[in-house]
């Protein structure tokens, strides 16, 4: 069931084009990655989303009606739908975590009685009940991003919008707070938008991914798709290793995908059944929407004939590759 349709959707600061043709489907329950470099478009896109900012062109969907278009924001029952946290945790510090979660409650009018248990239950959710009295400063990174969390939860959104929610963070609070968010998508069902520029975010929790580039969505579809079968330049280099890409430039590659349970050692396999030794580049194991996967990139033999018998190789094991150069 679609919860958040964008169609079309255009975005021009003068001369200068932002946003182009822009079109995706967020059904609920999904994780949605939207993943690109700096520069873009990804945040505008979400700005867009709840009318922080204007669009040219296009028209966006929630629960199958017009949420908004260029002549029509947002009304303010409908933004309770839509949460929102930020790379900055936008919290108020002369304000307790308690006082900081009532913030949306008192822009939506909500009784000052109802408040107290609304904010509360917000914060067990993200397992900050007892830091409730506390002040921001007296908090690290991790707990400001959760009590921003949680102050969004407060207003019972369908859907959560993270515009590089993480990307302040370091690698252990990055995966807490990424766990957290995964959690209240299973046991709430909270649709989430992620905007990210780190391809690791996305793998690990997000289900469906689009890429943006040049203000273009350029490919979209499951994150497992995209991870075994990038098509764009932009996706191989989000995707591969900075080093490993830059050799693509020099050097013939064949890429390989496997299924990181699988039991045949495949380097070994190659050979033993080829009779021939391979040089690997680079090799590691993902997490990609739930599975383990295995990528490896190897030097494609010199001789052709070598290359051609591997591919074949392959083929008869039904494993995945792709070749890997300059001209890809």
């Amino acid at each position: 069931m679609s919860l958040l349709e964008i169609r079309h959707l255009s975005k021009k600061f003068g001369e200068k084009v932002i946003l182009d043709d822009v079109s995706l489907n967020v059904e609920k329950g999904d994780i949605y990655g939207i993943l690109g470099l700096s520069g873009a478009g990804k945040s505008t896109l979400v700005r867009c989303v709840n009318s922080l900012e204007d669009f040219s062109e296009g028209e966006i969907y929630f629960g199958g009606k017009l949420l908004c278009d260029p002549k029509h924001k947002i009304e303010r029952e409908k933004r309770r739908e839509i949460g929102m946290i930020f790379q900055s945790f936008n919290l108020l510090e002369q304000r307790t975590v308690l006082e900081n979660v009532e913030l949306g409650l008192i822009f939506h009018h909500v009784k000052r009685k109802d408040r107290y248990e609304i904010a509360i239950d917000a914060l067990k959710k993200v397992g900050l009940e007892e830091e409730k009295d506390k002040y921001p400063s007296q908090l690290s990174g991790g707990q400001c991003q959760r009590v921003s969390i949680a102050r969004s939860l407060a207003l019972k959104p369908s859907i959560l919008l993270s515009d590089e929610g993480t990307s302040a963070l370091d690698p252990e609070t990055t995966s807490s707070v990424l766990s957290l968010l995964e959690s209240l998508n299973k046991k709430y069902g909270l649709s989430i938008i992620m905007i990210s520029h780190q391809m690791n975010v996305i793998e690990q929790i997000c289900n469906k991914v689009a890429i943006l580039d040049h203000s273009k969505i350029v490919e979209q579809g499951t994150v497992s798709e995209v991870f075994l079968n990038p098509k764009t330049e932009i996706a191989k280099k989000l995707i591969y290793s900075n080093e490993v890409h830059s050799s693509f430039q020099k050097n013939r590659f064949l890429r390989i995908v496997f299924d990181g349970n699988a039991d045949e050692p495949i380097i070994s396999s190659i050979a033993l059944d080829c009779k021939m030794l391979v040089s690997i580049e680079y090799a590691s194991t993902k997490t990609v929407d739930g599975k383990i996967y295995g990528q490896t990139i190897l030097r494609a033999p010199k001789e052709e004939k070598d290359l051609e018998k591997l591919k074949r190789y392959l083929n008869i094991k039904k494993i995945g590759f792709e070749e890997v150069s300059d001209a890809n």
